[in-house]
């Protein structure tokens, strides 16, 4: 493939041409020791419908892997056949864990040269996959952890999801209801002490990012834990990266425990979109989603925090659900308990009234709760 000339120009002396404009998430990638059975809970715990497969039937002789929709969120959870593969491998180190975070682009060759040019080490050399439907281009680059971003451009197909894969919405399960979920509002990272900035400088020089906020352990702390995170934005701000970091404290972090069990840096958790999470969290608990709790003593002076809110208050204490305020709006969310036996990936359910921060307000209730949870593993 021709390699493209360089596309870093600027439109003035103020304001610089993103040289990474990114289009959207595209889909998440999680590693499983069992896709099948894992892709089951996400349909039936979740809401999520399963609509495309690759495996022994399409001709894929290395991996088995499942794509389940919701909204505009694509999962694709893949498992090996083979223990002497790089999936295995993941596995084994890591447990059930995301691997790529796969980001849609006009122009994956550029997207590829620009970040590596800038210092991104390469996972994927851009290239073109096709079946009859036509072609995409994939490359991607490596980022904290075993995590990867893959660029996608779709421009050229117009078959199913992406080659390789085939429509797989008869094998579904039946009669499971959306859970209303409907977009990735961000995801979060977490890495090694010492190591938050030098990834907001990777995704500041290597990918053009922007810090959209900082938080330190004044305001990330409880008596015993505590830690740093920065938010890092793209160009047109439609994804966003917290990066965390454990930070001093009288016992172990959250963070610390999710590197002890990951074996290394790596996701967090996932945040989805809703615009009822009164609704959708009801739903998923019914299912038998588990979640996160705060002292009702949360909710007494809960207005007087926030201000005056559309959802009745007692429905919020019911499910647990946490109100935070910006200068914008407010938010309201909830955390999973994490999704698998390592205490490791968990989701954020989070519906936006007009807020664009991240429940700051919330930090001390929420992790003192994840501290309970700790305290209960023994891991605190």
């Amino acid at each position: 493939m021709d390699t493209l000339s360089p596309k870093v120009k600027t439109a003035s002396k103020e304001k610089p041409v993103d040289f990474l404009p990114l289009k959207n998430w595209d889909h998440i990638e999680l590693y499983c020791g069992n896709a099948k059975q894992s892709a089951f809970y996400y349909q039936y715990a979740m809401g999520f419908k399963l609509t495309g497969y690759s495996g022994l039937e399409t001709g894929n002789r290395e991996r088995a892997s499942y794509l389940l929709e919701q909204g505009k969120i694509r999962f694709v959870l893949t498992t090996p056949y083979h223990p002497d593969s790089f999936i295995a491998e993941h596995i084994k180190q890591h447990g059930d864990g995301v691997r790529d975070i796969a980001l849609e682009v006009d122009d994956a060759e550029s997207a590829f040269n620009e970040t590596v040019k800038r210092g991104a080490v390469p996972a994927l050399e851009p290239t073109k996959i096709e079946d009859e439907s036509g072609f995409i281009i994939r490359s991607a680059i490596k980022t904290y952890g075993d995590t990867i971003h893959s660029f996608i451009q779709r421009n050229n197909y117009k078959g199913f999801f992406l080659p390789g894969f085939i429509d797989a919405s008869a094998k579904a399960v039946q009669g499971i209801k959306d859970a209303g979920l409907r977009s990735i509002d961000h995801m979060v990272g977490n890495v090694e002490l010492g190591k938050m900035n030098f990834w907001v400088k990777f995704y500041a020089e290597t990918m053009g990012f922007s810090q959209l906020l900082s938080f330190d352990d004044k305001d990330i702390s409880t008596e015993y834990t505590a830690l740093m995170s920065k938010v890092m934005q793209s160009g047109t701000g439609k994804i966003k990266f917290p990066i965390n970091e454990p930070a001093a404290g009288k016992k172990k972090s959250q963070i610390d425990e999710y590197l002890e069990f990951y074996h290394g840096a790596g996701c967090q958790h996932i945040a989805m979109s809703t615009t009822n999470i009164v609704e959708t969290v009801s739903e998923l608990k019914r299912r038998g989603v588990e979640f996160l709790r705060v002292p009702t003593t949360y909710y007494q002076k809960l207005e007087a925090r926030v201000g005056k809110i559309d959802e009745d208050v007692d429905e919020l204490a019911k499910h647990g659900i946490l109100v935070d305020r910006d200068d914008d709006g407010y938010l309201l969310q909830l955390f999973s308990k994490p999704i698998e036996d390592r205490p490791t990936v968990f989701f954020e359910i989070i519906q936006r009234k007009g807020a664009k921060s991240f429940g700051k307000g919330n930090f001390k209730a929420l992790f003192e709760a994840i501290e309970r949870e700790q305290a209960v593993r023994g891991t605190l």
